[in-house]
This record gives C-alpha cells, sequence and structure tokens, in this order.
C-alpha cells in the first residue's frame, strides 16, 4: 500500500472543476447516465456503505467513451474533416470509433498484430479504419505519431490529455450529484486519466471525499512512480484494462497533487471481486472492472465504515475468460472440485466408490482414470472424479465418508 501525499490545493493542475462541468454538459446528450446503486450484499460483506457506479452500461461498454467523445467535440473544424487517430486495442478504441462514426469523424486506430481478431472486428464494425502493425503496443503508438505527421491527424491520448481527463471526470460529477454521502472514492488506475478527473471533481466538492487508487500488483507503474520505486511491469493480469508500463506525465502530476492513497491487488482478489459482481449484483465486468471490489476485499481497513463509491470500469471480457474465472471461483469455494482416489483394479470398484457420491448427493461431472502414469502397481489405478457440492462444508462430509470407507483420497487443488 502506498501512501501519496496529496497538496493542499490544485495549484498546477491542468484541469479544473469548470472544465469538468462543462464537459459533461458537452457530451451528456450522448452518453448514458449510467446508474449508481448501493449494494446492500456487499455493503454487509465488506463492512462499508458500497455504492456502484455501472459504467459498464454504456453502450460501448466502458467510462472511455465520456473522455473520447468531449476531445472529438474540442477539435476544430478542420481537425474534424482531416480525422483523428489513436493507438489502442481496448475500449478507448471502441469510444472514439463509435463516436467518431457518429459525429461523422474519421477514426484510425493503429493495433498491435497479435491484437485479437474480436477487437479488430468490434472496432471496425463502429466504422474505424483498423491498422495492425509491430508486436506491442509501443509498436503501434509510434506507428500513430508518424501517421500524424504524415497525414495530419489528431492524435487522441486514451489518457494523457487534459480534454480526455476531464471527460473521465463526468463519471465522479454524476456519482457525487447522485450520492452526495460518498466520503470515499475508489478508482482503478491504468494509465492514470479516470483517476485524474476524479481526484480533481472530489477536491472540488464541498465535502471532499478520499480518493483511493488501485492498480494490479503485476502492473504497479503508477504506485512505483509516487513511491520513487523500480518494479516490474509484466505478466498476464486479468485486470488488462489497467496493465499499463508507463502513466501518464499530466496523469502522474494530478495524481500526486490530489490521490490520497493507491493500493495494489492481487490477481486472486480480482477474480474473486469478478465472480462477486457477477452472482451478487448480476453485473459482468472485466478484469480492470473489479479491481475497486478487489481493494474493499483485501485492503478492508481503509473501508469499513466509510461511503464508498466503486466505479465498475467496463464489462469488455471475453467470454472464455469469463468461463475460467467463474470455474476457478466455483473450484476455490468447494463448490467444485477434483478428487484423486487410489482404487484397486477390479470389476465394481468403480461402482464403490460411485455409491458413496450418491450417498452424499454429490454429482459427478467427470471421471479420469489413470493406469499407466503412476507408480502405483499394475492391478491398481487412480480416479480422478470432477465433482459438484453445495458449498465447502458438504465436500468436507463427502472426503470424511471416502476415508472411512477405507479410500485414499485427496483433492486436487485450484490455482
Amino acid at each position: 500500500m502506498a501512501s501519496v501525499h496529496k497538496q493542499n490545493d490544485a495549484e498546477g493542475v491542468p484541469v479544473t472543476i469548470d472544465d469538468v462541468r462543462a464537459a459533461h454538459a458537452r457530451i451528456a446528450p450522448s452518453i448514458v447516465r449510467t446508474p449508481i446503486m448501493k449494494s446492500r450484499t456487499l455493503s454487509k460483506i465488506t463492512g462499508a456503505n458500497v455504492w456502484l457506479k455501472f459504467e459498464n452500461l454504456q453502450f460501448t461498454a466502458a467510462y472511455k467513451e465520456r473522455g473520447a467523445l468531449n476531445k472529438l467535440l474540442l477539435l476544430s473544424d478542420e481537425q474534424k474533416a482531416r480525422g483523428v487517430i489513436a493507438a489502442s486495442a481496448g475500449n478507448h478504441a471502441q469510444g472514439l470509433a463509435y463516436h467518431g462514426a457518429r459525429l461523422g469523424i474519421p477514426v484510425t486506430i493503429v493495433m498491435p498484430k497479435p491484437t485479437p481478431t474480436v477487437k479488430v472486428q468490434q472496432t471496425e464494425g463502429h466504422g474505424a479504419r483498423v491498422i495492425l502493425t509491430g508486436e506491442r503496443f509501443d509498436d503501434a503508438n509510434e506507428a500513430a505519431l508518424a501517421m500524424v505527421e504524415r497525414e495530419g491527424l489528431t492524435f487522441v491520448h486514451p489518457f494523457d490529455d487534459p480534454d480526455v481527463i476531464a471527460g473521465q471526470g463526468t463519471v465522479t460529477l454524476e456519482m457525487l450529484e447522485d450520492v452526495p454521502e460518498i466520503d470515499t472514492l475508489v478508482v482503478p488506475i491504468g494509465g492514470g486519466g479516470l483517476i485524474s478527473g476524479a481526484a480533481v471533481v472530489a477536491r472540488g466538492a464541498a465535502r471532499p471525499p478520499r480518493v483511493i487508487g488501485v492498480q494490479a500488483e503485476l502492473y504497479p507503474s503508477m504506485y512505483a512512480k509516487m513511491k520513487g520505486l523500480i518494479l516490474p511491469c509484466d505478466g498476464d493480469t486479468l485486470a488488462e484494462g489497467i496493465a499499463v508500463k508507463q502513466p501518464g506525465a499530466v496523469t502522474s502530476g494530478i495524481v500526486r497533487a490530489l490521490v490520497d492513497e493507491i493500493v495494489l491487488v492481487a490477481e486472486r482478489d480480482t477474480e474473486t471481486a469478478l465472480s462477486m459482481l457477477l452472482q451478487i449484483e448480476k453485473t459482468v465486468v472485466e478484469g480492470a472492472g473489479a479491481v475497486g471490489l478487489a481493494a474493499l476485499l483485501s485492503h478492508g481497513k481503509l473501508f469499513r465504515g466509510r461511503n464508498v463509491g466503486v466505479i465498475l470500469t467496463g464489462g469488455n471480457i471475453d467470454t472464455r475468460l469469463l468461463a475460467n474465472v467463474l470455474l476457478r471461483d466455483l473450484a476455490r469455494s468447494g463448490r467444485l472440485a477434483r478428487l484423486s482416489i487410489r482404487l484397486q483394479d477390479r470389476p465394481g470398484a468403480l461402482f464403490h466408490v460411485a455409491r458413496v457420491f450418491d450417498e452424499q448427493q454429490v454429482n459427478i461431472v467427470e471421471v479420469y482414470h489413470q493406469r499407466v502414469f503412476t507408480t502405483l502397481p499394475a492391478k491398481g489405478l487412480i480416479a480422478e472424479i470432477e465433482c459438484e457440492t453445495r458449498d465447502a462444508a458438504h465436500l468436507g462430509r463427502l472426503l470424511d465418508a471416502l476415508q472411512r470407507e477405507g479410500y485414499e483420497v485427496e483433492t486436487v487443488e485450484a490455482a
């Protein structure tokens, strides 16, 4: 956990509360004023009064279109006619492409070659020209900047732009208008655009709430910068939307001046939070959209007893990845288990062990026999049985019953 020592005022910050208010008036007719609702269940679990801002309900399923739209509306007629360009393989690309097409502004998005096809298709589906180049984001960004010079396009940065920051700040403006009693804001940090806008709005409020940023442990770029540390930023994080190796120069200055604290969350906590939001709130979020709740779960002392506003930043998650996260959560909670059971290789062996599952009312999902790759005698075998139980206690009763029947049984642990 990092403590960021904020200044007493916002002197020198290039975005003001008036900029955010003007941005809101500008974009309000064309974006969704997403609901903010109190979660009674999550409040009970965390010990805080938890308010959720559902930015995953925007048309492009993420808050990013706010900043992109504000930037587009502030362009000159000549800039609009020439078009804009951005390097992005995520929500910024979707938001810019959608609103660019709606306003008749040509949009070019440069993406790395390994970008998943579905993201390319979604962006093209909004009418943007997509150019695939290089292997990394830095390669795509360099190519986009070269096209700015070559084609006279306007570069729209995903976070390090005052106009974009002002647009992102409208999320918090709505939150504090709708629920003025919020005293703590929990905001995901990637490059820092969203939390910069949130902090500007918070400091301009009559009763300024605390602003706490959240980063994935694998990508602690802003955390490290504020602490003066050199930390690795690498790995396959579920929160890919905030997997930014280098925060912005503009955003870093605002964070240093106005943000109270930054915390890091582990992958496992992010997975748990994503699963809880789906099961409790019946809402789908991407990994970056779940880190706010993950912070409440893993840093509970910071939030207990407070009125906490959590931004669910987006809902663009691959369905296969979502399925994996949910299955892993079932395994960790004991509702899905794989048991390794030593059996004798003789008729009826599997029948007798299945009888125990039946007596304990446990559903068998899959059965795997292993006769060859084992150190057991030739007449022995390992049966791995995947099963569904009601909860961890139910699983415990099954294990006890199997052991009473004389079976050697081990659980195959989930990651």
